[in-house]
C-alpha cells in the first residue's frame, strides 16, 4: 500500500513522542503498517459496552483536488497583494540584549516598529563567529509551536543550529501570534481572522527584512528564506522580491479551504525564486500526492530551480546529516559559499 492509500483509509497514529514538537500530541501522523520506529507506540482498550457503528467506520480525511483548481488572473492577483502593502516607516530600530555565551554564534535581541498599530516586532538575530560579513542571512518561520510557545526561551534552535554554524547569519523573529506575541484565539472566528494572521505575518517579515538592510553587516543581495511546517512560504516568496531562495521544510498546499487573498495557491506559480522541498513521505498533515506535489509542480521557478527532496517520516523532518546535506548544497548553490574566517 502506497502512501497516498493508507492517507485515504486513515491508517495513522495519533500521540506524538518527547523528541517531537509539542503540538504533534495532538496531531495524526501516517505510518506504514509496519513501521517499527521507537517514536511509535499504542495503548490497548477494553470495550465496557458495544461501540456504535460510527467508531468503527473509516475516518476520512478532506483534501482538496489541486488537479482541479487554478490560480486567478494577474488582475486579481494584483488586488490579493494590496493587502499585504505596508508604510515604510522608521523602524526605531533598537538592540535590547546581546548573548555572547555561545562558542558558535552570537545573539542579538533587537526590536522594532511594526507596520501596524502601536506594536514593536522582536527579532533575534544569530551572527556566525567561523564567518567574515558581510553576512547572507537566513531569515526563519518557525512551526506552530510557536504559538502555543509564550517566550523566546522556547525558540526552535536546534532546527537552526546547523545554518548558523554553516556560516550564515539566522534572524528569527517573533511573529504576531507567536511567543511572547501570543494572541489567544477568537472563538466562531472567520476567515476575516485567518486573512489578518498571515497578512500580519507577512508584514512582520517585510519589517524584518527593511532591518536587515540597515545593517552593514548583512549582505542584502543574499536573503534565505526557510520555513518550517509553513504552508504560506508561497506567499512570502511572491510578495517580497527581496528573498534570493527559499527552503520549505515539512510543507505543502494546504488540505483545506482558506481565503483566496491568503490561498497560496493563487501565489504559488508567483514565487520564481529557486525552492527546495524537505518532505516526509509519510506526512498526514499535508499528504505527498495531495498536497506536496501539486505546491512542486505551481511553483514559479524552472523546473531545473525546484526540487522535493523525501524522507522516510511523518510531517515533522526533523534535522539529520541528509537534511542538513541538501539544504547546505541549495543555499551554496544560490548563494554561494561562505567567508569563513
Amino acid at each position: 500500500m502506497n502512501q497516498a492509500e493508507f492517507v485515504r483509509e486513515g491508517r495513522y497514529i495519533l500521540g506524538g513522542a518527547w523528541t517531537q514538537a509539542p503540538y504533534v500530541f495532538i496531531q495524526g501522523a501516517a505510518a506504514p503498517a509496519f513501521d517499527r520506529s521507537a517514536i511509535n507506540g499504542f495503548r490497548c482498550a477494553r470495550d465496557i459496552a458495544p461501540l456504535p457503528d460510527r467508531l468503527l467506520g473509516p475516518m476520512g480525511k478532506p483534501v482538496r483536488d489541486y488537479s482541479q483548481e487554478k490560480p486567478v488572473s494577474d488582475e486579481i492577483f494584483q488586488v490579493f497583494c494590496r493587502f499585504f502593502s505596508y508604510d515604510r516607516t522608521d523602524l526605531n530600530a533598537t538592540v535590547d540584549s546581546l548573548d555572547d555565551r555561545q562558542p558558535y554564534w552570537r545573539k542579538e535581541t533587537v526590536t522594532f516598529d511594526a507596520a501596524y498599530g502601536n506594536e514593536r516586532v522582536i527579532a533575534h538575530l544569530f551572527l556566525p563567529k567561523n564567518a567574515v560579513p558581510p553576512y547572507q542571512t537566513v531569515v526563519y518561520v518557525p512551526g506552530s509551536g510557536s504559538e502555543v510557545a509564550r517566550s523566546s526561551d522556547d525558540l526552535e534552535i536546534m532546527v537552526i543550529d546547523f545554518l548558523i554554524r554553516s556560516g550564515r547569519a539566522v534572524l528569527y523573529p517573533v511573529y504576531k501570534g507567536t511567543y511572547e506575541r501570543h494572541v489567544s484565539p477568537v472563538r466562531g472566528a472567520g476567515n476575516g481572522s485567518q486573512r489578518d494572521r498571515v497578512v500580519s505575518w507577512y508584514k512582520d517579515l517585510g519589517r524584518s527584512l527593511d532591518y536587515l538592510e540597515t545593517r552593514p553587516d548583512i549582505d542584502r543581495r543574499k536573503l534565505a528564506y526557510f520555513g518550517f511546517s509553513d504552508p504560506f512560504g508561497p506567499i512570502m516568496l511572491a510578495v517580497d522580491r527581496r528573498l534570493t531562495v527559499g527552503i520549505l521544510l515539512a510543507s505543502g498546499f494546504l488540505t483545506m479551504k482558506t481565503p483566496p487573498e491568503v490561498d497560496p495557491l493563487h501565489f504559488a506559480a508567483r514565487a520564481t525564486q529557486p525552492t527546495l522541498l524537505l518532505s516526509g513521505r509519510y506526512d498526514y498533515n499535508m499528504p505527498l500526492e495531495e498536497c506536496q506535489m501539486p505546491l512542486l509542480r505551481m511553483l514559479g521557478a524552472p523546473a531545473k530551480d525546484k526540487r522535493i527532496v523525501l524522507f522516510e517520516t511523518g510531517h515533522v523532518v526533523y534535522p539529520t546529516p541528509a537534511m542538513v546535506k541538501e539544504s547546505l548544497a541549495w543555499l551554496n548553490r544560490y548563494l554561494g559559499p561562505v567567508r569563513t574566517k
